[in-house]
């Protein structure tokens, strides 16, 4: 498994990827931001190379003050899923962001679908927007603390 930077030529394979998981953990409306994130990613975003094939994608963002990153369009296609690919892809971007020294927290949205796999690494659920993404699909607020001691 090789994780690498994202390139324009890999965005049909995102996009792939993001329509096997929609609907579902994505709602088909937000296909439009991620095709206009694709075009102009404005923060490190990676993909997941796996047997040969783009399996995952996902990057990360920090605020203005460089204290808190929030992880941005992490997905592993749909056929790729519980074999460890989307943990290691999340793991990789965690050591990333805490490589840059001086981010304390990261936080993410996801839906009620994968909020408990983030829950199992660390991630703390701090609100809940019903149907925020679509009809029946919540906006899940998590939140996890890099900094445990000063």
């Amino acid at each position: 498994m090789d994780l690498r930077p994202y390139q324009p030529a890999d965005r049909d394979a995102c996009l792939a990827i993001f329509d096997s998981n929609t609907p579902g953990f994505f709602a088909p409306a937000e296909r439009q931001k991620i095709e206009s994130f694709l075009d102009r990613p404005d923060c490190p975003y990676l993909v997941m190379e796996h047997d040969g094939a783009i399996v995952g994608s996902g990057g990360y963002a920090l605020d203005a003050e460089q204290t808190a990153a929030s992880l941005v369009w992490g997905m592993v296609r749909a056929d790729s899923q519980k074999l460890g690919l989307g943990r290691f892809l999340l793991l990789f971007r965690l050591r990333e962001i805490g490589r840059l020294g001086g981010v304390q927290m990261v936080r993410l949205d996801t839906s009620q679908h994968s909020a408990a796999f983030f829950e199992k690494q660390g991630f703390k659920v701090v609100g809940v927007v019903p149907d925020g993404y679509a009809p029946g699909l919540d906006r899940v607020e998590m939140v996890k603390k890099l900094i445990v001691c000063p």
